[in-house]
């Protein structure tokens, strides 16, 4: 029952991180818009790719329950820097504001929370992981398979633009 409920939840967390990604790629300029709004303003398609690319690979290897601790941490190094930045919620002007920025600020601690406990525990037996390690894989399979989702990832990218 464990491993199940540890497949769903990371199942879970990865889709958030894929839709961030589909949601970067999709609206380019919106997201470069709302970048500037924040005042992030240093090499805008460095940070907006290089967040994209850390999003597709920390999720799929979410997902696929591969180096999940190593995703967690990738993800988190993502999601806790722009909670901080868009969801500043002590700074905000009206009610309103204050109530929809601390719902917002909540929810992505909430998600980092998730993250967290992913790195404490790792994947559980429904993993990537677990299947390579109950198999004879040698050192070249494991790094063709990385180079394969990493090629994924691109391929995705590419299919946007």
């Amino acid at each position: 029952m464990k491993d199940t409920i540890d497949l769903i939840g990371r199942i879970f967390l990865a889709f958030i991180f894929f839709f961030e990604a589909y949601d970067s790629m999709k609206y380019v300029t919106l997201t470069k818009q709302s970048m500037t709004a924040y005042g992030i303003h240093w090499h805008q398609d460095l940070l907006l790719w290089g967040s994209v690319m850390v999003l597709l690979l920390g999720a799929t290897m979410m997902l696929l329950g591969y180096r999940a601790k190593l995703s967690a941490f990738l993800l988190l190094l993502y999601w806790i820097p722009l909670t901080f930045i868009l969801y500043h919620f002590w700074k905000a002007d009206t009610k309103l504001e204050l109530r929809e920025m601390s719902q917002q600020f909540m929810k992505n601690t909430a998600i980092a929370g998730g993250l967290l406990i992913v790195l404490a525990n790792g994947s559980g037996n429904y993993s990537m992981k677990r299947l390579l390690a109950t198999t004879t894989v040698s050192k070249t399979v494991e790094i063709a398979l990385i180079v394969t989702m990493l090629t994924i990832i691109g391929l995705v990218v590419r299919f946007f633009f």
